[in-house]
């Protein structure tokens, strides 16, 4: 039973879907999430859905960031337990 199941699904609603994340440098995530979960700190390659890659160094573990990435990069990712939300 889920009492929220009336309720648009928005940016800020709940992730309802996940997934774990490998880095790779070619292939994107399949889907558009609302947000990244990095369990193991460190630094995260991200490229983002306009093809610009951005780098977030030292992500602290338990850090959910709000971006809608396509991608996260094996080269320049040293973070881990990484989960796309959505």
């Amino acid at each position: 039973m889920d009492p929220f199941s009336d309720f648009p699904t928005t940016l800020t609603s709940p992730a309802r879907e996940a997934m774990n994340v490998t880095p790779d440098d070619a292939e994107d995530l399949g889907y558009l999430p609302r947000a990244i979960y990095v369990g193991v700190g460190g630094d995260l390659s991200v490229r983002m859905p306009s093809g610009q890659t951005v780098l977030f160094q030292g992500v602290a573990p338990g850090t959910v960031l709000p971006l809608r990435a396509a991608g996260i990069n094996a080269t320049g990712t040293t973070a881990g337990g990484i989960v796309a939300l959505w």
